[in-house]
């Protein structure tokens, strides 16, 4: 079994490739905190969408960030 059948969510460089030209572009960056990559986002989207889990029990330490902040990516 290979690393993607056993975590789906883990989106792999060929996969981004064809998905990142499709996302909208960032506005121009504000002071403040280093946003969640889109690509980490995206992968705390599928964990929580793969393991039928709320958003707010995203742990952390995988390192996509809340689940509060991969919703608002994904409502954006």
């Amino acid at each position: 079994m290979g690393k993607r059948q056993s975590r789906p969510w883990i989106v792999d460089d060929d996969l981004w490739a064809l998905i990142e030209p499709l996302l909208p572009p960032w506005p121009e960056r504000s002071p403040g905190p280093r946003p969640v990559s889109d690509r980490l986002c995206l992968q705390g989207i599928l964990y929580v969408l793969c393991n039928d889990i709320a958003w707010q029990l995203l742990p952390l330490e995988l390192g996509f960030g809340s689940g509060q902040t991969c919703w608002r990516r994904l409502e954006r």
